[in-house]
């Protein structure tokens, strides 16, 4: 039977109690022990081993209010770790698993954490390394195996026999939804990051007002390959327990994740665009021309079919052959690349194309553009599965409201907001008097309530000629091209538009291998018939510009934009002045300084 939410409590401090009562024997989630062998998680397992964890950093001498970081990637680890450490009352501080150890260092230093909870030997070694610089710094936790220095899960659950899980219900019953629940560090594109503290309150506001929008129940089969670390993961991860559905955790290789997919058979996978438009590429993009233009007009058939349906109105016979061929020859095929029951693509972290959105719908997979911030504890607005516009954000949460400043920019208020910057002055809260949270977007609200965002007020590039222009729209229409991995507009203060364009190799090098040409980056950036290629990309997508806005020159990249290198952040936002200043000389070029 199909149920929702019937594990809500006011707080997550109890939340392994209740999800054990709840859904007792229920696969949880499912997980691969070894390699390709999936394993079934119940609640009663998850719960289980989360109070063990608990009662053991009891023992530890945990108090309310401690900060404790988790350094781990999506595994059920990561899970239980935080339901154990959460029950205590203590604050998570999460802890990107790609972090450098310097960026760990900021992390772990600036919100004061007593402790530090590690993944495996690699992971310690990274705060082994800083461990100098972090003077709050107690103890670390290791999940993994045994490392000097460390506390091993062994150890921890040897304490916890000294502590009753009732002293352990009893420490979260008293967590209040005022109390702190989580410390996100937003990847900032600019300066170093800063922590967002998220109170109980915030997250059962947003967990309570998710499901609604999101479509999750029980029944739900929810795939999960972002890191835990990030807002968006961390409330699917806690909706889809919230309900009793089950969660898939991917295997850890990002090129094994389709084949997961059709392992699996999820009904929801929450995504950043880039997976969307990577498994766009392949299906549509890789094609030749004449090929990719039967497989877009078939998408917008199926678009047309499925919107008069969605209507009520009657379809067409004619149209309904059509679209009967349509679905045996390409729809299904494209489902499968999903593992054929997904219900629902969510989309979030930065804009999607608007055509790849539409091409999916057509297809049978309805994938869903939302907003949020860190600072609204994830969600802000989700498009309704029933009732989607593509090329807009969706409609604001239930029981939270927006509103558009004089200025355009994107203004929001309501439960979900945060509590403020950790150690920093409440001035720097981007909250008004009024409770209004400044987002920093800039957007319009049409007259059903959909949010659309139309760029960021710092993003905004203002030409020489007086022109603003937003980058965003022209590089998310230019990275459909299957050859493109990155693109950054660059303009401000000058006298047009320029780009910066980087490869994806999993597509560009099978097609230089065919050339007989080598297919190393650096190599391809130099190449005039790929050069060719793109320019022509570039003509296509200009056309859709007003003259002023459209990109003049262009550069191939030797290399990706890079997380190591500190040009996008971990959830592949770009860091726009990084990349001005790794590539100075480039633009510089491009511009004939």
């Amino acid at each position: 039977m199909t149920t929702t939410a019937t594990a809500a409590g006011t707080t997550i401090a109890d939340f392994a109690f209740r999800i054990n009562d709840a859904y007792g024997d229920r696969v949880a989630g499912r997980y691969q022990a070894t390699p390709g062998e999936w394993t079934d998680l119940t609640y009663s397992q998850l719960a289980a081993s989360g109070i063990e964890i608990g009662r053991g950093l009891l023992a530890l001498g945990v108090e309310r209010g401690d900060r404790i970081a988790v350094l781990a990637d999506t595994r059920p680890l990561w899970s239980t770790a935080h339901l154990g450490l959460t029950a205590t009352g203590a604050v998570n501080v999460s802890v990107y698993p790609t972090n450098s150890p310097e960026e760990c260092a900021w992390v772990v230093g600036n919100s004061e954490c007593r402790g530090i909870v590690c993944e495996n030997a690699g992971q310690v070694a990274k705060i082994t390394k800083v461990r100098d610089q972090l003077p709050a710094l107690e103890w670390i936790l290791v999940l993994d195996g045994e490392v000097d220095g460390a506390i091993s899960l062994a150890e921890l659950k040897e304490r916890a026999k000294d502590v009753d899980a009732s002293a352990l219900k009893e420490r979260a019953e008293s967590v209040t939804t005022d109390d702190a629940y989580m410390i996100m560090y937003t990847s900032g594109t600019t300066g170093p990051p800063k922590g967002v503290v998220l109170s109980h309150g915030n997250y059962r506001f947003i967990m309570e007002a998710g499901p609604q929008l999101s479509g999750l129940t029980s029944d739900s089969v929810l795939y999960l390959f972002l890191p835990l670390a990030h807002a968006f993961a961390l409330l699917f991860h806690l909706m889809v327990f919230d309900v009793g559905a089950k969660l898939i955790y991917w295997g850890g290789d990002t090129a094994k994740l389709v084949p997961e997919l059709a392992q699996t058979q999820p009904t929801h996978l929450p995504a950043v665009p880039r997976i969307f438009e990577k498994i766009y590429s392949a299906v549509v993009g890789s094609k030749d021309k004449e090929t990719q233009a039967k497989l877009i007009g078939a998408g917008q058939l199926g678009l047309k079919v499925r919107r008069l349906r969605e209507a009520g109105e009657e379809v067409p016979a004619d149209l309904q052959a059509q679209f009967d061929a349509a679905d045996e020859a390409v729809f299904s095929k494209v489902r499968g690349v999903f593992g054929g029951n997904l219900q629902r693509g969510i989309s979030g972290g930065a804009p999607a194309t608007k055509e790849i959105l539409e091409f999916f719908y057509g297809a049978g997979i309805p994938i869903t553009e939302g907003f949020g911030m860190t600072e609204t504890s994830t969600a802000a607005a989700m498009n309704p599965v029933d009732a989607i516009k593509f090329g807009t954000c969706g409609v604001s949460l239930p029981g939270q409201e927006a509103s558009i400043a004089e200025d355009g920019e994107l203004l929001l208020r309501g439960a979900n907001i945060f509590q403020g910057y950790y150690g920093m002055d409440e001035s720097k809260k981007d909250v008004d008097a009024d409770g209004w949270l400044h987002t920093g977007d800039l957007g319009h609200i049409d007259e059903d309530g959909y949010i659309s965002i139309v760029g960021r007020k710092k993003d905004i590039i203002i030409t020489a000629g007086g022109k603003n222009i937003a980058p965003a729209n022209f590089e998310n229409d230019l990275k459909q091209c299957r050859w493109i991995s990155q693109v950054v507009m660059h303009g401000d203060r000058r006298p047009y538009p320029i780009a910066l364009v980087t490869l994806d190799p999993e597509t560009v090098g099978p097609w230089a291998k065919e050339q007989g040409i080598p297919d190393d980056v650096a190599s391809l950036a130099r190449n005039e018939d790929l050069r060719t290629m793109i320019q022509a990309e570039i003509d296509q997508v200009n056309e859709k510009y007003a003259r002023v806005e459209q990109v003049k020159k262009f550069a191939i990249l030797e290399r990706d934009l890079s997380q190591e290198s500190g040009e996008v952040t971990p959830t592949m936002k770009i860091k726009r002045k990084v990349v001005d200043e790794s590539f100075a000389d480039v633009i510089k070029g491009l511009y004939g300084d």
